[in-house]
């Protein structure tokens, strides 16, 4: 069959949008032990450092899954991705939901985090099909507002949702919403326009991935792209941080040292994410329009790090300032969205799931690392201080353990000023070398 015109906007947006539900979702689980700190703490008896291992439990698969999925997305799919991911989360979220021990919780996270591993690869794969080049920085910066959506209904109505029905009976019903979504995925979503009868906004390339072995030598192609280790450290260094903060540390944080409540502390954590996925779509949508990456990055760095010092060391500052710098925070951390699209134009077309999903897992992985250090280090500085069988920290341990995110955000600096320019180019198909390692 003949593929004449590409794609109607409506249906790219649908199976973009079901995608999309998976990733609100997966988010939502990111951040959601935020605004459960309290009730989890007691309900298995566990200080901060094993609150954190339960919370990072996602990452760690989420992380591990990360390659896998680039190569899978590259020669399985993202549909088959998607549904099975969907079915994985369900089964985890219950499993996580009627937990009676700390171990069956962390395999419920673990499964969690495996499920949610395939979302954002795959989207990115389904965004090089379904739209043009020219708006893949503006659409991955959509999928993180989206995203970033589900974190924000983690923060305040996940809280109002706790305290009226308890958190189980809150996670059984995300558990049937997976089940919803993985079928809506199977029944409409497809890998390409060309399976509905449309043509392609991917350019075709005769050296695609076919065979595992092609896969792993895809891999290690992949990995001798020196854009390939520096954006991963750059993601790292500025999604890191934020996961640690507004994804488990902050709520606790904010409540203890600011006395502000629970609800007014996820208001401000949320404040970060919101204006984290806004910083997606608005330094990634400026990236493309301008036709540049490496400003976006350096800046988006840089003004991370100058905002986290004082938000993490300088105490009782005005709520509304600390409001406005965590704001700026999340604003700055929406270029992860640019170095995206940065490392897919670094390498060929046929390796972009595999190159996002090595540059995802440093987006995780600075989550992965981060919460469960920090909860290490407040245990660490713990003076045996307890309200109703919840650990309390005092503001030096906090600092301590805070110390570790302002080391990722300097990180993220010296990672963007090492970054090769792409000028939004495959720079990989132009011939130019400027972004592989020196022979």
């Amino acid at each position: 069959m003949e593929q004449k015109n590409h794609p109607p906007a409506s249906l790219a947006w649908l199976v973009w949008g079901l995608g999309a539900a998976f990733y609100f979702t997966s988010f939502y689980h990111r951040v959601a032990p935020a605004v459960m700190t309290d009730p989890l703490m007691a309900e298995f008896s566990i200080g901060a450092r094993e609150l954190g291992q339960l919370s990072a439990f996602y990452f760690y698969s989420y992380v591990f899954m990360q390659i896998p999925t680039g190569i899978l997305a590259d020669h399985w799919g993202p549909r088959k991705l998607l549904t099975a991911g969907s079915l994985v989360a369900a089964c985890g979220t219950f499993l996580f939901a009627s937990a009676t021990s700390i171990a069956a919780a962390d395999l419920g996270r673990l499964l969690i985090g495996a499920a949610a591993g395939v979302v954002f690869v795959a989207l990115l794969r389904l965004s090089t099909r379904w739209f043009p080049l020219r708006f893949y920085a503006t659409v991955s910066g959509i999928v993180l507002f989206v995203g970033v959506a589900g974190a924000t209904f983690a923060g305040i109505p996940l809280y109002f949702f706790v305290e009226g029905f308890g958190w189980r009976p809150v996670m059984v019903v995300v558990a049937g919403l997976h089940l919803v979504i993985g079928a809506g995925i199977w029944w409409i979503v497809r890998d390409d326009p060309a399976q509905r009868g449309y043509r392609s906004y991917a350019p075709t390339d005769p050296h695609a991935v076919s065979s595992p072995k092609t896969l792993l030598n895809g891999l290690i192609r992949v990995l001798r792209y020196r854009n390939t280790l520096l954006l991963s450290l750059l993601t790292g260094g500025l999604a890191g941080p934020i996961l640690a903060f507004a994804g488990l540390w902050g709520v606790p944080f904010l409540a203890t040292h600011y006395g502000l409540s629970t609800a007014a502390s996820a208001a401000i954590t949320s404040a970060m994410l919101i204006f984290y996925a806004v910083g997606g779509v608005l330094l990634g949508s400026l990236s493309d329009r301008i036709g540049l990456r490496k400003p976006f990055l350096v800046f988006g760095s840089v003004i991370s790090l100058l905002c986290w010092l004082p938000v993490l060391f300088i105490p009782n500052l005005p709520i509304w300032l600390l409001t406005a710098l965590v704001s700026a925070i999340g604003l700055a951390g929406g270029a992860v969205i640019v170095s995206f699209a940065c490392v897919r134009e670094s390498v060929p077309p046929a390796l972009a799931g595999t190159v996002s999903g090595v540059c995802n897992m440093g987006s995780m992985g600075g989550g992965m690392i981060l919460q469960p250090m920090i909860g290490w280090m407040l245990d660490l500085q713990w003076r045996g201080t307890l309200v109703i069988g919840v650990r309390i920290y005092d503001l030096a341990a906090y600092r301590s353990g805070f110390v570790l995110i302002a080391v990722f955000a300097a990180l993220a600096i010296l990672a963007a000023l090492f970054t090769a320019e792409t000028r939004c180019r495959h720079t990989a198909d132009s011939g130019k070398i400027a972004n592989t390692p020196s022979s």
